[in-house]
């Protein structure tokens, strides 16, 4: 297992923006429905009902209404979950791209969801990002 990183430079130069296969969906429900069956990724609890992020066949299988159809983006550098301005630098990134993005920071890895049809544009937006993170570094410190 890798150490978490903290520095924002490193985190930055070494995220490795993967495109994970597949549509998922956003989608809320009852707190008390049974979710067995869907295998969500994410589940989180809000007053409003229970928010569950599923891959789009077994959302419409179950007759979920979908509220985002996004593509999953996963950031392979082993973040610390208090590492600082991670979120704030991809998401300006993407807000410059005019793409909108929805953040799951997991205990290793960062994901981010993105709609569908930007999902390749937001993939080169991150790589672009991360190219000009290791640019930016002195040759010493390298």
């Amino acid at each position: 297992m890798s150490n978490p990183v903290t520095n924002l430079a490193e985190l930055l130069q070494s995220m490795q923006p993967t495109l994970n296969e597949g549509v998922y969906v956003f989608a809320s429900i009852s707190p008390s429905t049974d979710i067995s069956s869907l295998e969500p990724i994410a589940t989180f609890r809000e007053a409003e009902g229970l928010t569950l992020i599923v891959e789009k066949q077994r959302a419409r299988k179950a007759e979920l209404p979908v509220l985002f159809r996004a593509a999953w983006i996963t950031l392979t550098v082993h973040s610390d979950l208090q590492a600082v301005g991670l979120t704030a630098a991809f998401a300006a990134a993407l807000a410059q791209a005019n793409i909108s993005c929805n953040v799951v920071a997991a205990a290793f890895h960062d994901h981010i969801f993105v709609p569908v049809e930007s999902a390749n544009e937001a993939l080169v937006v991150l790589q672009q990002l991360q190219h000009r993170s290791s640019q930016s570094i002195e040759p010493s410190v390298k």
